[in-house]
């Protein structure tokens, strides 16, 4: 339907047409057309006018908006006017009977009717991105540091808004043959050693960082800058969610501790994932968790035929659920309500659906929680996982992938124990299976459910202080897109049987992690909030690791992802023992299960025994807060001389 602003550009194209006939007409005969061509003439102009808009209403040219003109918006004005011209030039032949008629006319038309719609649409962005946006923008004083194609995106992005909260008055970026240059008419003013000079200079409000995939030691020089010079900062989205070519005003975010950790964006083999992921029926055990949700909204991109999502919470389950049907209205998406211990369920599941691809995220993970409930961890993260592989062996799925942790290389704690027996069973399983098999493993994700980071973020708000169990304590962290990207491309290289350990980078001390958090969020750490050490909780370690003796480490296809050499599990051994776990477990009999777990698990050595001695690691123990223990509580025991 033709609005009034669109009937107002019909108009101006109707009178573009007329022009451009009217000036081929006048070049050919160089400014003097002879009255014998009158007639020819006011026939051509006659047929154009009726013709040619008329091609463009059918065509769509009067679907885009002026102000996104583009190189796209160039390709479909070439399309419809090389349409409605080879059309009237048909129809021109047809009226006047086919009699000779001066080709260049018509070459010429086409040429100048182009060079016109185009510069027609483009002219009115060039003025409204140079005049109106510009003079009527009330925003901060902003300095963009990167000067590059992100840098690119966000200045038009900004500028195609009427009310922008951004006035940019410069780029900033170290490339020394960008430094004088102009980008899109602004300035490179220097480098980010010049920054705190240059926001001085320019009275700069804000600083935006259009550096997606600059490092973290880069990002924190430049977030130290904008500290000390007082201006606010922000940064934009990961290379990995910019990686359509797209960038809106609401994508500049504060910056993040993730951003500072400085990861490098994951390079995925998409061909490879699809070829068992798209088009195939996959289930995401623990759906509705941090890594199993993200897992779900990583599977959709691979357009799977269905995408069951199980889990047994039901407000996560319906809130992944909303967001992917939403998302993805095309693939079929189920919400299955189950809990991965309850293994004729488990069982249903798999025999009504099917599923060719499995990942297993579903499991208890807060270490000091499963101290307090053995039985529970054992139950749901031993044996929920051998209900999804026999369900998986039993009606034949293609592959399944089960997420580990570094957590289970020599366990001290009930937690990581249970996830070591869960890949001992796996791997026992997957020498008899037509089932890929395939255990990735890796360590902390920032952001997910009951992590350290939303804890400082909660306490920070409260006003501190901050909690450290102990200022040596380290650990590998990765972000979740980063964790899940790597699972699927793990599980497209598995051949069974494997242990897969992803690339975690550098270790973090969390002391240094909650002073940056604080630092970020504008205050002072131990003046506006103190940090307190309250040692080491039941089960923590100091470092994690991500081999067990004897395990060899192999490179893969992949630079971030690691195969440990293959060992050999007898299955039924590993049954044999899983009886007597799964009895202790149900009879709530703990000192049976823990030494079950050590026979199943001989490098577990838990930091407490249970012959009455408390766990070594608490300074001071109570019997409300640990009641598995009947003897030795409620007095003072030194932490571990490490």
């Amino acid at each position: 339907m033709l609005t009034t602003r669109r009937l107002m550009v019909f108009i101006s194209d109707s009178i573009l047409v007329c022009l451009a006939l009217s000036l081929a007409f006048l070049l050919r005969h160089d400014f003097a057309i002879p009255p014998q061509k009158y007639e020819l003439f006011w026939q051509c102009l006659l047929v154009v006018l009726i013709v040619k808009p008329l091609v463009f209403l059918v065509t769509g040219f009067y679907n885009s908006l002026w102000r996104y003109a583009s190189v796209q918006d160039g390709i479909e004005i070439f399309k419809g006017v090389t349409i409605a011209s080879f059309l009237s030039v048909t129809t021109i032949f047809f009226v006047r009977q086919f009699t000779p008629i001066p080709r260049s006319v018509f070459i010429l038309d086409w040429f100048l009717l182009f060079a016109l719609l185009a510069a027609s649409r483009l002219l009115w962005r060039v003025l409204r991105e140079t005049y109106v946006v510009d003079r009527s923008c009330k925003g901060a004083r902003t300095l963009i540091v990167g000067a590059g194609e992100a840098g690119s995106l966000l200045l038009k992005e900004i500028r195609r808004q009427p009310h922008a909260t951004y006035k940019v008055c410069g780029f900033v970026d170290d490339d020394p043959h960008k430094k004088g240059m102009k980008l899109h008419g602004v300035m490179v003013l220097g480098g980010t050693k010049q920054l705190k000079a240059l926001i001085a200079e320019n009275d700069i409000e804000d600083v935006v960082i259009a550096m997606p995939s600059a490092d973290g030691k880069t990002l924190a020089n430049i977030v130290d800058c904008c500290k000390n010079s007082n201006v606010t900062f922000k940064t934009l989205p990961s290379i990995g969610e910019l990686i359509d070519g797209t960038l809106t005003i609401s994508q500049i975010k504060n910056v993040e501790i993730e951003d500072l950790l400085g990861r490098d964006p994951v390079v995925l083999d998409r061909e490879l994932i699809g070829t068992y992921l798209t088009g195939k029926r996959v289930l995401v055990s623990g759906a509705g968790g941090s890594i199993g949700s993200e897992l779900c909204r990583q599977v959709v991109k691979f357009a799977p035929e269905k995408l069951i999502l199980l889990d047994q919470a039901e407000t996560p389950l319906y809130e992944i659920e909303k967001e992917l049907t939403a998302r993805c209205p095309g693939i079929r998406i189920l919400a299955l309500i189950a809990d991965v211990r309850d293994r004729d369920k488990i069982m249903l599941a798999f025999e009504e659906f099917a599923p060719e691809v499995v990942f297993h995220a579903a499991a208890y993970k807060h270490v000091p929680m499963m101290e307090y409930n053995p039985t529970q961890a054992v139950l749901n993260n031993v044996f929920g996982s051998r209900n999804i592989a026999d369900a998986a062996h039993q009606f034949k799925a293609g592959n399944l992938v089960m997420i580990s942790t570094d957590k289970a290389v020599n366990p001290t704690n009930v937690m990581g124990a249970t996830k070591r027996a869960a890949e001992i069973y796996i791997q026992a399983l997957s020498r008899g299976s037509a089932t890929r098999f395939t255990t990735v493993r890796f360590g902390n994700v920032l952001g997910s459910n009951g992590s350290v980071i939303p804890l400082f973020k909660e306490q920070i708000a409260k006003g501190g202080p901050l909690t450290v169990t102990d200022k040596r304590v380290i650990r590998f962290f990765m972000t979740i897109p980063e964790a899940t990207q790597l699972v699927l491309q793990a599980g497209s290289m598995g051949s069974g049987s494997e242990i897969l350990v992803l690339d975690m980078g550098e270790p973090v001390r969390i002391i240094d992690l909650a002073e940056e958090l604080i630092r970020l969020s504008g205050l002072t750490p131990y003046e506006d909030i103190d940090i307190v050490v309250t040692g080491l909780r039941p089960g923590e370690k100091l470092f994690e690791e991500l081999l067990i003796d004897g395990e060899g480490i192999l490179p893969t296809a992949h630079s971030k992802i690691k195969v440990l050499a293959p060992v050999h599990i007898e299955l039924q051994p590993v049954r044999d023992e899983l009886e007597i776990l799964y009895e202790a477990a149900r009879s709530n009999c703990v000192d049976e299960l823990m030494e079950s777990l050590k026979r199943l698990v001989p490098e577990f050595k838990p930091s407490y025994s249970f012959n009455g001695e408390a766990p070594l690691t608490f300074q001071r123990v109570r019997p409300d807060l640990f009641p598995l223990f009947s003897t030795g509580l409620g007095k003072v025991i030194p932490l571990r001389k490490f």
